[in-house]
């Protein structure tokens, strides 16, 4: 995390702003450039000042927090965004409007760390991405893949598998850190084995208890997505 993470701290509650910049002080990347009491106060400050990272209740006057996110998102070059919020209901719109992160109150110092380490390696594949490729394979080689090229990628038994149109490969990363160079490259969570490439999805039917199973196209393997994640998927691609 070399990389300092301008960021600005928007809710409604004095008390609560004051507990999140305590709580960034752990931090020394963070570099807290203002904060805002109200939605349309936040976005104002976005504009002006173009933070790195927006932490953004949900609830807040003016403008909530998922409101001003679908805005920023139009923007050029919006910040990350991570909600602070002290419910749990929000957790599907928070996907919709892709965020990096999502924190119940009263937010918890290793949630908010891993949170931050998420958003310092999303960061910095944003500023690397033009020039970026995927490397997979074992000790022997290494195959170089475009991004358009990655079908889905699966973790299982500690294993991460990239199953790609020129055959199936095999990554020594995490599902989440493959998920942090892949997003900006119309990559979606759909479940938490499972990362898809929405460009290649054709048809998705549901299954059961609220899940769906997709078919993509390129190969025969059905994706399950998980009913957390079916909402979300649904108004990330679909007109």
């Amino acid at each position: 995390m070399n990389q300092t993470i301008k960021t600005l701290v928007a809710d409604d509650e004095k008390y609560s702003r004051e507990e999140l910049k305590y709580l960034l002080e752990a931090h020394p990347a963070i570099q807290i450039a203002g904060e805002a009491s109200t939605g349309r106060e936040a976005l104002a400050k976005v504009i002006a000042d173009e933070p790195d990272l927006l932490l953004l209740d949900i609830e807040m006057p003016e403008m909530n927090g998922t409101e001003l996110a679908a805005v920023l998102k139009k923007m050029k070059n919006p910040p990350l965004i991570i909600f602070t919020t002290a419910y749990t209901e929000y957790a599907v719109e928070a996907f919709k409007v892709q965020a990096a992160d999502y924190l119940l109150k009263p937010v918890d110092e290793a949630e908010l760390s891993e949170a931050i380490a998420h958003v310092s390696e999303l960061l910095d594949f944003k500023r690397e991405r033009t020039r970026g490729k995927l490397a997979v394979g074992g000790d022997e080689s290494i195959t170089y893949l475009n991004p358009a090229e990655v079908l889905f990628v699966s973790r299982e038994n500690n294993t991460t598998a990239v199953v790609s149109s020129k055959g199936v490969f095999s990554s020594r990363k995490t599902l989440k850190e493959l998920e942090s160079r892949l997003l900006p490259h119309s990559f979606f969570r759909v479940h938490k084995s499972y990362l898809v490439n929405t460009e290649v999805i054709t048809e998705m039917t549901p299954w059961f208890n609220g899940a769906f199973q997709l078919t993509l196209e390129g190969t025969d393997v059905q994706i399950p997505v998980s009913r957390n994640y079916g909402k979300a998927l649904r108004a990330h691609i679909e007109l």
